[in-house]
């Protein structure tokens, strides 16, 4: 794999953990991202978004936590749809014909349909998605972050898929993309609203008691704020303090 040259940059006016819960919270997509999902029908995806027998979420200890899921988009690591062309389907079948043969149908179909979505605690996230993309985010202030992204890709895909994945890349994660302004918008107004509401809070308990924990519930970014709640408690800090002093 490498990071494809080039890199995107920008700032959200939102606390940084807003775009950790966002980046793999499970159920804002549809709703947020309409627009994008009516644009993907018009082109004759296939597919459900979130659906599927992959549709988990697993905490990965560490505060590291990740969503698996069913979707809708093409992925040029085989999942072929119509805006892909014609010319790429036999190419693609191809990719997935090799991957079932070395691997197994049912791994074989995991790589290739399903979407991840990984936390890596505290501000890496890595989206296995319509496209890889790496995101980083510091924050300059409590209420203001820093993003940059980058795209991850096979050192020796084709250069019709790499067009493809980069296409992809642009056209929901861009800075000008589907889901980029609707998400920072999102995270933008939830800061807004903490500041005018300073006795509310996430309450991050949705499919709490469910013992397989589906993407559209919050096992996942309970397992960030619990690694987060560690670090930050009053032993945790004068354990960090007095490490310091030394």
């Amino acid at each position: 794999m490498e990071i494809v040259g080039g890199q995107q940059s920008y700032a959200i006016n939102a606390n940084w953990k807003l775009l950790v819960e966002n980046s793999y919270d499970g159920y804002h997509g549809v709703i947020t991202h309409a627009r994008y999902f009516k644009w993907l029908q018009s082109t004759g995806a296939f597919g459900a978004p979130l659906g599927g027998s992959s549709n988990l979420a697993r905490d990965l200890g560490n505060g590291h936590a990740c969503v698996e899921y069913t979707s809708a988009w093409g992925r040029p690591i085989a999942h072929w749809v119509p805006s892909f062309g014609e010319a790429a389907e036999p190419e693609i079948r191809e990719i997935r014909a090799r991957l079932e043969a070395r691997l197994g149908s049912e791994r074989a179909h995991r790589i290739a349909t399903t979407s991840r979505n990984l936390g890596i605690f505290p501000n890496l996230v890595v989206n296995d998605i319509m496209a890889i993309t790496v995101r980083t985010f510091h924050p300059v202030a409590p209420g203001r972050m820093h993003v940059e992204a980058w795209s991850l890709a096979p050192r020796d895909e084709a250069p019709s898929h790499r067009k493809h994945r980069l296409e992809n890349f642009l056209t929901f994660l861009g800075p000008g993309g589907f889901a980029t302004p609707d998400d920072i918008e999102g995270l933008e107004s939830c800061q807004r609203g903490y500041l005018g509401t300073p006795n509310e809070w996430n309450d991050i308990s949705r499919d709490l008691q469910n013992p397989k924990p589906p993407v559209t519930g919050e096992h996942q970014m309970r397992a960030f704020w619990r690694q987060w709640q560690e670090r930050m408690a009053p032993k945790a800090l004068a354990e960090v303090c007095h490490g310091a002093a030394r």
